[in-house]
């Protein structure tokens, strides 16, 4: 950056005027990134939003940075073309559950298999809130709107286990008003060599408001969710004295009661964020049953090794072939 005075929280926001329904879970999450990236001091001039169709997708307008409003879905295929062309760049996707799971979903799956350096950032609140409600790849079965007039019958996708299974090296998790704990993830996702997919549980006051206050309320939270951090035991309740172990024979988490039946904390699994099963397992969990795993559920040391095998000519010379090839008639051979 070429001046030297720290850059601040405002420093990062645009003078466009932030147009989401007064209580949307967007403003929140905006202002966790800022937070962010003021924390971190990223150049404005080197860090890219990148985003597709939806709510969610006007997030580049309100970034004092350079951004792209692309088109449905595509925000992943573009921001791997716009990295792959500047490996420089701090580049940051911003998508929806439907936009990133319907129309988009073969597109995140390449992005996450690739392994391409950027961070994807999911908000997910189960509905297709610029379309007026209807039922989105998230959506939970009876939900009610107007393409799903007597309640969904599909089961929804998981998008944490969406990106395991499609390769993804880092998967994290958390609900749009926990800002500390926004913060600390999107600082660690940026972080980390290769693709970072974080799902963000987002509330739409309007379409399908309080979908997760079984897990945000601060009557339940405590039982119905838990912080995970590695190497610390998986325990959570509001007395901290309940817990996650193995169910060895069945191959399943199970809940149990720390000082019930013999069971004391020894025996409470230890989050380990680079064991893919144990992810897994992690990223399943739903209530009533479990409590909903947030924080970084898997991290695997290493880098993305895609770009390392391109090698793009200069600018100027890519620019002339580019042009010579465009001019040489109705058909051309790209070298």
């Amino acid at each position: 950056m070429s001046d030297q005075t720290p850059l601040k929280l405002k420093d990062y926001a645009s003078d466009q005027d932030v147009r989401w329904c007064p209580g949307c879970g967007d403003y929140a999450i905006l202002k966790a990134v800022q937070k962010t990236l003021a924390e971190v001091q990223a150049d404005p001039e080197q860090t890219v939003f990148v985003s597709g169709i939806g709510c969610a997708a006007r997030f580049p307008y309100y970034m004092n940075t350079y951004g792209f409003h692309t088109i449905h879905g595509r925000a992943a295929a573009i921001a791997t073309g716009v990295k792959l062309a500047n490996g420089d760049l701090d580049v940051w996707v911003i998508s929806g559950d439907g936009d990133s799971l319907s129309i988009g979903g073969n597109h995140l799956l390449h992005l996450l298999r690739r392994d391409i350096d950027l961070t994807y950032l999911l908000f997910n609140n189960e509905i297709y809130g610029l379309t007026k409600g209807q039922a989105s790849p998230t959506s939970r079965i009876g939900t009610r709107s107007p393409t799903t007039p007597k309640g969904s019958v599909e089961r929804p996708v998981h998008a944490t286990l969406f990106a395991l299974g499609s390769g993804a090296r880092f998967v994290a998790r958390s609900y749009d008003v926990a800002q500390s704990d926004l913060v600390e993830i999107f600082r660690r996702a940026r972080a980390h060599c290769g693709t970072a997919f974080v799902e963000i549980l987002q509330n739409c006051i309007v379409y399908n408001d309080a979908v997760f206050e079984n897990i945000t309320q601060k009557a339940v939270a405590a039982d119905a969710r838990i912080k995970v951090s590695h190497g610390e035991p998986l325990i959570f309740g509001k007395d901290r004295t309940r817990g996650l172990r193995l169910d060895a024979k069945r191959l399943r988490l199970e809940v149990v009661e720390i000082g019930s039946n013999g069971i004391s904390e020894a025996d409470i699994l230890i989050h380990d964020e680079t064991n893919p099963a144990l992810a897994g397992l992690l990223c399943a969990m739903e209530g009533p049953h479990y409590p909903v795993a947030l924080g970084v559920i898997y991290c695997e040391p290493g880098k993305g090794r895609v770009r390392e095998t391109i090698t793009l000519p200069p600018a100027g010379e890519l620019k002339k072939r580019i042009e010579t090839s465009l001019r040489e008639g109705h058909t051309w051979q790209v070298h």
